[in-house]
């Protein structure tokens, strides 16, 4: 099918499809972006748009895009008031690694780029493999707690669930990680992160800066493993929440090296 019915003016709500089209060599498409793309460092070029709950839907109407792409139901109002404009929308709500890679494979298509997107998935692929046969030679398998907000406490998404699984470690919080998409679901408290008895936390709070020391600090977490052996530790979010090409291909050597390491403790 000829390249002239696919997509050629693209604007990005969130970083991954913003990382997907650089990898591919079709920066050409994008005309705006949102405020928390910056992988890779090129993309500051770019207009910036949205944040993730909100957008300038006037000056998206202006870039004259011919598709908008987001994320998730927080991003629907944006997506009405864009439809209302006569603009066609792409919302994902990929949750795990296997819907991420099902969703670069759709997106893949939207532009016209198949055998690029195969070549790129393979890729993802493979480093999983890779991934899975390091973690298979542990000898110590740590329990993890991923924190993804502290107030309310949120455990990891899915695919960061997956992630820890995939490197060597235990999500001590995987059945509510797994079975649950929407992040209320996904609350935890104190007694149980204490209960649980993490070896190493995993703090990678969205939009800010983990506090470590509060963290710490916060109720009979001096009993717990992680906090009397220095092993809570901050990751950076925009690797690990973004549901796309960066927690497999940057955020699974961060999280060998982490489980490599404690294979010393």
């Amino acid at each position: 099918m000829s390249k002239e019915f696919f997509a050629k003016r693209i604007i990005c709500m969130t970083e991954e499809s913003v990382e997907f089209l650089y990898a591919l060599g079709r920066s050409d498409l994008i005309v705006g972006v949102s405020v928390y793309a910056v992988r890779p460092p090129e993309v500051l070029n770019h207009p910036v748009i949205s944040a993730f709950t909100h957008a300038n839907i006037k000056k998206i109407i202006d870039l004259k895009p011919d598709l908008v792409i987001g994320f998730s139901d927080i991003q629907k109002d944006i997506a009405r008031d864009l439809i209302g404009e006569g603009i066609n929308v792409y919302i994902s709500n990929q949750r795990s690694l296997e819907e991420i890679l099902s969703y670069l494979w759709g997106l893949g298509h939207l532009i016209g780029e198949v055998q690029k997107t195969k070549e790129f998935i393979l890729k993802l692929q493979n480093k999983m493999e890779w991934a899975a046969l390091k973690a298979s030679k542990f000898k110590k398998h740590p329990r993890v707690y991923i924190e993804e907000w502290d107030e309310p406490k949120i455990a990891g998404i899915r695919w960061f669930s997956e992630l820890v699984e995939l490197c060597g470690g235990i999500d001590i919080f995987k059945e509510r990680s797994h079975s649950g998409s929407k992040a209320l679901e996904r609350f935890v408290n104190n007694e149980e992160v204490v209960s649980g008895n993490p070896d190493i936390i995993l703090g990678c709070w969205c939009g800010k800066k983990v506090d470590i020391c509060s963290i710490k600090n916060r109720p009979n977490y001096s009993n717990i493993s992680a906090v009397k052996n220095g092993q809570v530790i901050e990751l950076p979010p925009e690797i690990f929440l973004q549901p796309g090409p960066a927690p497999i291909l940057d955020g699974i050597d961060q999280l060998l090296s982490i489980f490599s390491d404690y294979q010393t403790k």
